[in-house]
């Protein structure tokens, strides 16, 4: 089972941070997963809400604030908001990463910049999947760039999910853990998919987990399996 560290390793650094990033790979994580959106100037950056008020010691929305304006914050413990670009070349091939599409019209530019660092061998394209709670997004990322990990996001499995799935040629299902029963799992390894879950946090979680053959969990808590931890 893939031990996914969460925005990174968010339960110990400021997520979807640099250092969040690093503290995953320290903690010898299979992946790392964290959220993309597009700021005013176009640039793909790393933040998970629309708005700058919880992750940010800055207000509004991204979608109206500069790149410029954006590196100005401090996303925590002195952080700046990472753009994907920086965050590819940090992470390299160190360890494989989950892309989630967060805001509209990120597909196209994701996927160019996926393209370009593939191309150049800085990251290795069978070590990144692109998620998306949005099926169009996810679609176009399929359009652009076929040979792609893609994996639809659910909070509950849909009863066409299969279907969803066929359409693009999904690689994992990725499921709420909240919402999650043992016959979901069955039902999405015997449609021939993997199935990672999200937000996986204590060890009860962790075992059942293990226990239903689940390929991978999201975690804020990458140690929370070993002595001391919760």
């Amino acid at each position: 089972m893939l031990i996914i560290g969460h925005r990174g390793a968010a339960g110990y650094e400021p997520e979807n941070t640099i250092l969040s990033f690093q503290k995953a790979i320290h903690l010898n994580v299979d992946m790392i997963e964290f959220d993309v959106r597009l700021c005013k100037s176009g640039e793909v950056v790393i933040l998970h809400d629309d708005s700058l008020e919880r992750t940010t010691n800055g207000a509004g929305l991204v979608s109206k604030t500069s790149l410029v304006e954006l590196q100005k914050l401090d996303a925590g413990k002195a952080q700046k908001i990472p753009t994907l670009t920086e965050t590819f070349e940090t992470i390299g091939s160190k360890v494989k990463m989950n892309v989630e599409l967060k805001g509209s019209s990120t597909a196209k530019p994701v996927s160019q910049i996926i393209r370009r660092f593939v191309d150049s061998g800085i990251i290795r394209q069978e070590d990144i999947l692109v998620s998306s709670f949005m099926m169009d997004e996810l679609l176009i990322v399929r359009r652009l760039f076929p040979e792609l990990k893609i994996a639809p996001l659910f909070y509950k499995l849909p009863e066409d999910f299969s279907e969803i799935a066929s359409i693009l040629k999904a690689w994992s299902i990725n499921l709420n853990l909240k919402f999650l029963t043992e016959n979901d799992v069955k039902r999405v390894h015997a449609s021939g998919y993997k199935l990672y879950v999200y937000t996986v946090n204590n060890v009860e979680d962790k075992a059942r987990m293990q226990n239903w053959g689940v390929d991978g969990i999201f975690t804020d808590l990458p140690e929370f399996g070993e002595p001391g931890r919760v």
